[in-house]
């Protein structure tokens, strides 16, 4: 039975790691957790934020996908809306899940990201 996600994995292309962590800590306000150590020889980086983590691996050829993400529920997503563009992120408001309050943003790599919460 599942329970619950652990974690959501996405791509990046070689040598992004530190475009990753200065979007990931500096600018969602995540926190880096290290790799075990067979898995850091591979690059990428892991983040954290309360219950969520969210993991970017090193793809040889990678291209950012158009239309999966990962959808992030916050508190106060007008405040961290205000966080994220005040930091560089391009944030686009969309009002089409009923019920919500939804924006997306793309990391360094052109991953999207979702962030919602019930209204």
């Amino acid at each position: 039975m599942l329970t619950g996600v652990d974690h959501v994995q996405l791509a990046a292309p070689p040598g992004s790691e530190a475009r990753l962590r200065a979007f990931y800590c500096g600018v969602l306000g995540m926190t880096e957790v290290p790799k075990p150590g067979a898995l850091a020889a591979r690059g990428g980086c892991w983040f954290e934020a309360g219950d969520v983590r969210l993991h970017l691996g090193i793809e040889e050829g990678f291209r950012p996908a158009r239309t999966a993400h990962p959808g992030l529920r916050v508190r106060d997503i007008f405040a961290y809306a205000d966080r994220l563009a005040a930091r560089g992120a391009e944030v686009t408001w969309d009002d089409a899940l009923p019920g919500h309050h939804r924006f997306y943003t793309t990391d360094p790599a052109g991953n999207r990201l979702e962030f919602l919460q019930p209204h």
